[in-house]
């Protein structure tokens, strides 16, 4: 990380916002220090120390926090909707009251639909949210639930059609749920899923995110890592516990190492993404892998109705665990925006890079004792605790609960006196 420069005399420039004081992690820029951030618009205009606040029509004390470009969690499911002949997807969060207050400004949407119903999830949901939305196309054409089950649904044509129809929003293709316990068949053969989802993935140029559920000899995770994704694919839900990431089970494991195939997956472009879930966040598997240098590349919730009142909360509750497991607080940013703007190939968020979308997380970094659980209602004891402060949506406050950019009461402009009703 490098030190931001200093501001020039010559720059004369008038800015709308003004967030200043704060220290500002912006992991794409190779930024980690004091500086002020002035925002035009919906642009970020400067990122400097000392910018002169009288050249801001509005200014915003942020000291003692931290000014991060707004964070993405590429797993999530936003999409509440019940499709005709099944169960559908109903345990969907509701986006803008789930990422704002967590320092998201873009959620990316798990495969909740698939082709079939993602014109209306577009319409309802992605284009009526503050949040930004992007999404995950399901290889089941009706999307998620018992649709995934069935090979007869899974239609990389039509996936890859999607996409290309929308390539503003859709960033790739998921797999998920397929055959986990019944036998094989002649229909439901082992890597029935996750190679359709390849194929739509090479139609589309676009990568493939794979829940998956080992079921060795037939179907064992390092075939999956080294046969069957590709560079760029996303293994979601790394640390679950039925993933072989470690050479030893059992409770003291003083000998368990990384096993080979999780480090030639990342040397050969896989990526690895936490995706905590209700049921996928394990510390026996988390704590050894992050401690021999084995980190997720993304930090990533899989929020729904069914994760977010039990172990995840959202998505600064994820980061915070990364944080208790010794991850150093940049590592954590870089792993909140950097990472899953690479995976999903869209360099242009998670920066406050001069031009960028003003889309800004303001946090507060506790460095206190904390404890957290995981998926096997099991605890760890450590140190550390994020908060939002204050988000920033497209260079509009979106969440401000402490009122950083709001005059006190007694100093409120005249129409905070007025009661409409009584006055005009």
């Amino acid at each position: 990380m490098t030190t931001v420069r200093a501001e020039t005399t010559a720059d004369t420039a008038t800015y709308d916002l003004l967030l200043r004081g704060g220290h500002v992690i912006d992991p794409a820029n190779g930024l980690d220090g004091p500086a002020d951030v002035a925002i035009n618009g919906k642009t970020i205009a400067r990122v400097a120390p000392g910018i002169d606040a009288s050249r801001a029509s509005r200014v915003v004390d942020v000291s003692g926090l931290h000014v991060t470009p707004g964070l993405i969690d590429i797993h999530v499911h936003v999409f509440p909707h019940k499709g005709p002949g099944g169960p559908g997807w109903q345990a969907s969060v509701i986006p803008d009251a789930h990422s704002f207050r967590a320092g998201v400004t873009t959620f990316v949407d798990a495969g909740t639909s698939g082709p079939t119903h993602f014109e209306l999830f577009k319409s309802t949901w992605i284009d009526t949210s503050r949040t930004r939305i992007l999404a995950f196309v399901n290889i089941a054409r009706d999307g998620m639930g018992d649709n995934e089950q069935e090979p007869s649904q899974f239609d990389p044509q039509r996936a890859a059609e999607t996409v290309r129809a929308y390539p503003e929003l859709c960033v790739g293709i998921k797999t998920a749920h397929f055959w986990t316990k019944l036998p094989w068949d002649d229909v439901h053969t082992p890597w029935a899923s996750v190679d359709a989802a390849v194929q739509a993935g090479e139609l589309a140029d676009v990568p493939v995110m794979v829940d998956f559920w080992p079921r060795p000899p037939e179907r064992s995770y390092p075939d999956l890592l080294l046969k069957h994704m590709r560079p760029g694919d996303i293994h979601t839900h790394v640390f679950a516990q039925q993933f072989p990431i470690l050479t030893e089970e059992g409770p003291a494991r003083q000998n368990a190492r990384v096993a080979d195939h999780m480090w030639k997956a990342r040397e050969r472009g896989v990526y690895f993404d936490l995706g905590h879930g209700g049921g996928s966040f394990w510390f026996r598997n988390a704590l050894p892998a992050i401690q021999q240098g084995f980190p997720p590349d993304s930090i990533s919730t899989d929020l729904h109705m069914g994760s977010v009142n039990a172990a995840v909360l959202n998505t600064l509750h994820t980061a915070s665990k990364c944080l208790a497991m010794g991850m150093p607080l940049q590592e954590v940013i870089y792993r909140s925006t950097v990472t899953p703007a690479r995976e999903i190939r869209r360099p242009e968020l998670g920066t406050l890079s001069e031009g960028a979308e003003a889309d800004v997380a303001v946090l507060r970094h506790l460095d206190v004792p904390a404890s957290y659980i995981d998926c096997g209602r099991a605890r760890l004891d450590g140190r550390g605790r994020l908060e939002c402060a204050m988000t920033l949506r497209a260079g509009q406050v979106v969440w401000d609960p402490s009122g950083l950019s709001m005059p006190h009461w007694q100093q409120a402009p005249e129409r905070y006196w007025v009661v409409p009703s009584l006055q005009g």
